[in-house]
Formats: C-alpha cells, structure tokens, sequence
C-alpha cells in the first residue's frame, strides 16, 4: 500500500517539475517532468489492477481458476495453428 502513496507523490513531484519547466521555459525539466509523471501514474494503475485481480482471486478462487484455465486453452489453440 506504500508503494501507491509513493506512485502518487511522484505523480505530484513530476507534476510540480513540469510546470516549473513550463514557467521558466525550460523543455528540459517541462519533458523530464512529463514523463515522471506519467510514469508514476502508470505504475499506480498497475499496481491497482494487482491489487484488483488479487483480491477477485482471493474472494472467488474457482472462477480465477475458470479464468486462468480459459485463458491457457485460447493461448494453446493460438500457438498450435499453423
């Protein structure tokens, strides 16, 4: 759970960056602030989507199994075309 708060204050410090760059007119720190920031924010919604599919796993684990299962069964038939 840290490592969300973590992901939300870099959101905040690439944000803070990206405007700084964008008041000094400096596209250095306008750009490394950008990405910061999205990045961080990409790293949220991956951690949140875990933190989802555990929690869906964990309250109905045959339908996770269902899911895994159908999961392999598409991928096999994928890769045994020819």
């Amino acid at each position: 759970m840290s490592d969300k708060f973590q992901d939300k204050a870099q959101e905040l410090a690439g944000a803070a960056q990206e405007a700084y760059g964008d008041i000094t007119d400096s596209p250095e720190h306008s750009v490394k602030g950008a990405a910061r920031k999205y990045a961080s924010q990409a790293s949220y919604a991956v951690r949140d989507a875990a933190d989802t599919i555990k929690t869906q796993v964990s309250d109905k684990p045959y339908t996770g199994v269902a899911i895994a299962a159908a999961v392999g069964v598409v991928f096999g038939y994928l890769l045994g075309r020819k």
